[in-house]
């Protein structure tokens, strides 16, 4: 479900470059393979919308039957602007001042506290009124980055499952409703038994609350961003997952909803950023391409060392050469080293797959360059989501 190279032209005919480009039906398909892998049990899917919150991806997600997962008071505000019901909407945030939980909880969203003192401090405001998430650290370590690993024993995330017991004094001195149990562990998780061992501590966790109705097992579903990588089995994961609540079922009697919040694995494949080849730079050891963007736009190569498969929209069938694809910023800045690519001109069009994840959301005005345009294709049709900025933009909110 690739978006033909002459409709990627004509976008960057029309609405210049640097511009990220999303395709709505790739995450149509998406969405619509989770629900395929786990229709045999409960499953909720919450759109991790820190992956990307333009307001228009958001009414898209709804329209799928998507609930949201938000990590930020403006998220959830978003998500209600887009359509959302506040009981379509996980808050999930991370040492954040107890006011914006207190926000959420008169919005009416579900609450997810990852820490003892908000648990306690919301426990001793609220009692039993308003039901609760826990987020819990499992120990686990897990994704295809350390910084985007978040279950491990040295993560700022989720309380321990060692602290249990003190969880439980505050349930029992405060009347705490727990409805739910909640870990993520982190992104790009390939091995589908990282899941299933964090769903047992879940299981175990849930044995202690009778309350609880649903489990949020996070997410972490790893895409293909190199031709060979291996993905998230999501079928094979969905299958296991189903056993693993119908046994649960058949030892408790306890009928749980699963609940996901996939991000990246929804988002990711549909984006596409398109940038131009300004120069290209000869040195004794390399032949860079520098083009108009750099890590203010996509950071997610120098952040991460993540791999962006690159081609030359321009000149798809040039002899093959070897390339360091580079920015424009003042620090190092690169995309990709020592790149086979076709050849490259000044001038020609390059596009950058899997960027709808972390893309924009993660992008900047460092060195006082301006963000660039985002566009969705939706059934055929080019729509602009995002104007370009202006030098009005950057001065918008600067006292003179």
């Amino acid at each position: 479900m690739e978006l033909l190279s002459d409709v990627l032209k004509k976008i960057a005919q029309e609405h210049g470059t640097p511009v990220y480009v999303y395709h709505a039906e790739k995450i149509s398909g998406q969405f619509q393979k989770l629900n395929k892998a786990f229709s045999n049990c409960k499953a909720r899917f919450f759109y991790a919308c820190k992956s990307l919150t333009n307001i228009s991806i958001l009414k898209h997600m709804h329209s799928l039957g998507a609930s949201l997962d938000c990590v930020s008071i403006n998220e959830v505000r978003l998500g209600l602007l887009a359509g959302f019901s506040a009981k379509e909407i996980l808050f999930t945030p991370n040492c954040v001042d107890f006011e914006e939980i207190l926000e959420a909880k008169e919005l009416g969203v579900n609450i997810n506290i990852d820490n003892i003192s908000m648990l306690e401090r919301f426990g001793n405001t609220f009692g039993d009124s308003y039901p609760i998430c826990i987020r819990v650290n499992p120990h686990i370590m897990a994704g295809g980055n350390v910084k985007i690993s978040t279950g491990h024993i040295d993560s700022k995330f989720g309380i321990s499952v060692h602290q249990l017991r003190h969880i439980e004094r505050i349930v029992k001195t405060t009347n705490l409703f727990i409805e739910g149990i909640h870990m993520h562990t982190g992104s790009e998780i390939k091995d589908i038994n990282v899941f299933l061992m964090g769903l047992e501590v879940m299981f175990d966790m849930a044995n202690h609350f009778p309350n609880v109705r649903y489990i949020d097992m996070g997410s972490g579903f790893k895409v293909a961003y190199q031709p060979d990588d291996k993905e998230t089995d999501i079928d094979l994961l969905g299958k296991k997952v189903s056993e693993a609540f119908e046994n649960y079922l058949a030892e408790t009697g306890r009928n749980l909803e699963v609940w996901f919040e996939p991000g990246k694995y929804l988002v990711s494949q549909c984006g596409y950023f398109i940038v131009k080849a300004n120069v290209i730079k000869q040195t004794p050891a390399t032949v860079f391409v520098g083009v108009n963007s750099g890590f203010n736009h996509l950071i997610r190569p120098m952040m991460y060392d993540a791999y962006h498969h690159i081609e030359n929209l321009s000149n798809p069938d040039g002899t093959p050469r070897i390339y360091t694809v580079v920015g424009n910023i003042c620090e190092t800045d690169t995309f990709a080293w020592d790149r086979t690519l076709p050849e490259v001109r000044e001038g020609d069009l390059l596009i950058m797959k899997n960027a709808g994840a972390y893309g924009f959301e993660m992008s900047s005005n460092f060195n006082s360059r301006l963000k660039p345009a985002e566009v969705m294709v939706k059934n055929d049709e080019v729509v602009l989501i995002r104007k370009r900025d202006t030098m009005d933009d950057l001065l918008r909110n600067q006292v003179y």
